[in-house]
């Protein structure tokens, strides 16, 4: 594996750069801002700087992996190899844990890429060293020659369970993930192996995008009270003030009042036409009041997956606009929600038409593992994730890089 940094004027270019020296397989692992060195280059703009990962099976695996990655492991691996003559307390050394990684506006991280990535895994170690002597024992007992990828894969299967990924799936990435390791291989390309993997399973974030001609409307469903009318003000706020496209809002959520009159406030506060429909024929009229839009969003009425009835009028509602415009449907989804419930969900809205993910709620939840499982089930793109009640703020691109950190057991 090759992990190699490219420096651009945006990210774009630098994301080029890269693909012209390793080709087009490439796995984007950190993005962020850099500052140019050197006497007045602080008139100068920044430069963005990207770290890309690659698997090249001919190349041996210990040159594959580079030197910074070496370098931000090499503690990780000494703790690990010391495991087992190691004090059951951990020392003060051990119980430095690098900084939480920091966002800024733009959702680009602002760390050095694989280092605060794989604080995790030192906390994980700790905890091993935690455990009593007696359980220590047992484990030794039950096999003395265990390689340092061995434990680590042990730590990455239990912390994926305790981060709520589901079984099945995580016995899938650590199976496929052995496939890949060659034997007794460093632990360091262990870990980068790990990342890049759990990176691809993901795959890339995909938003709303505009028509290629007209109007393109966007229907949000979920069950209720999951913060679709919150997620489409964010959403919207988005379009109109940061992008000055011009958007419309409707809903048909005529079983709430208060959801209703929630979106007019945000469109009123915003500027933006906002009409309530009941009917295909309303929303109809609506493409044509608004063809000169760049975006209709449109607030569904939240029901039960369970009701025959309603899923059939909303399988009408949306299919409605099929052969007139666009159109795009998002499945608003709380993280905070049982797995087995999002199941039967997912389900049932996948019977009314193709869609792509939004996952609410992250501040409310210490696990996301729903994330993955529900990725991996439904096969759906993952689009955007909330986390606050605060319009515009609280709403970014789903981030595949950060994901995988909090599921390795890091913290941001």
């Amino acid at each position: 594996m090759i992990i190699k940094k490219f420096l651009g004027k945006t990210e774009s270019e630098a994301v080029e750069n890269a693909k012209k020296e390793l080709g087009a397989n490439i796995v984007i692992m950190n993005v962020k801002n850099v500052k140019r060195k050197g006497l007045f280059d602080f008139l100068k703009p920044h430069m963005v700087e990207v770290t890309v990962a690659l698997e090249e099976e001919t190349i041996n695996h210990e040159k594959a992996v580079s030197a910074d990655v070496k370098a931000a492991v090499s503690a990780i691996s000494e703790v690990v190899s010391n495991m087992n003559n190691a004090p059951v307390q951990p020392t003060e050394t051990q119980r430095s844990v690098p900084a939480p990684v920091q966002e800024d506006a733009s959702g680009k991280k602002e760390n050095n890429a694989i280092e605060e990535k794989l604080d995790s895994l030192q906390s994980l170690i700790e905890q091993q060293l935690q455990k009593p002597e007696e359980e220590k024992k047992e484990e030794e007992k039950a096999g003395e020659d265990v390689s340092e990828t061995d434990m680590f894969m042990k730590l990455l299967h239990t912390t994926m369970l305790e981060n709520e990924v589901d079984e099945v799936y995580a016995g899938q990435i650590i199976e496929e993930i052995e496939k890949v390791n060659k034997p007794n291989c460093p632990f360091d390309f262990a870990l980068a192996n790990t990342y890049q993997k759990m990176i691809l399973k993901f795959g890339k974030p995909v938003g709303i995008t505009p028509s290629e001609k007209g109007v393109k409307v966007v229907f949000f469903v979920g069950p209720t009270g999951v913060g679709k009318t919150t997620t489409i003000a964010k959403i919207a706020s988005r379009f109109q003030v940061d992008e000055k496209k011009k958007v419309a809002l409707l809903t048909a959520d005529t079983y709430r009042i208060a959801a209703a009159e929630q979106l007019r406030t945000y469109a009123n506060i915003l500027e933006v036409p906002f009409r309530v429909v009941y009917t295909v024929e309303e929303i109809e009229q609506a493409l044509i009041d608004f063809k000169e839009y760049d975006y209709i969003l449109v607030d569904t009425a939240g029901h039960s997956y369970q009701n025959a009835a309603q899923k059939e009028n909303m399988t009408k509602f949306i299919h409605s606009v099929d052969d007139k415009v666009e159109k795009e449907v998002f499945l608003v989804l709380s993280a905070t929600t049982k797995y087995r419930d999002l199941i039967s969900i997912a389900d049932a809205y996948k019977e009314m038409a193709d869609y792509k993910l939004i996952f609410t709620k992250l501040d409310e939840t210490t696990t996301l593992g729903n994330l993955l499982n529900l990725k991996l089930y439904t096969g759906a793109s993952l689009s955007y994730v909330t986390h606050g009640q605060n319009v515009p703020d609280d709403i970014e691109n789903f981030n595949p890089q950060k994901t995988v950190k909090r599921l390795l057991g890091g913290k941001n």
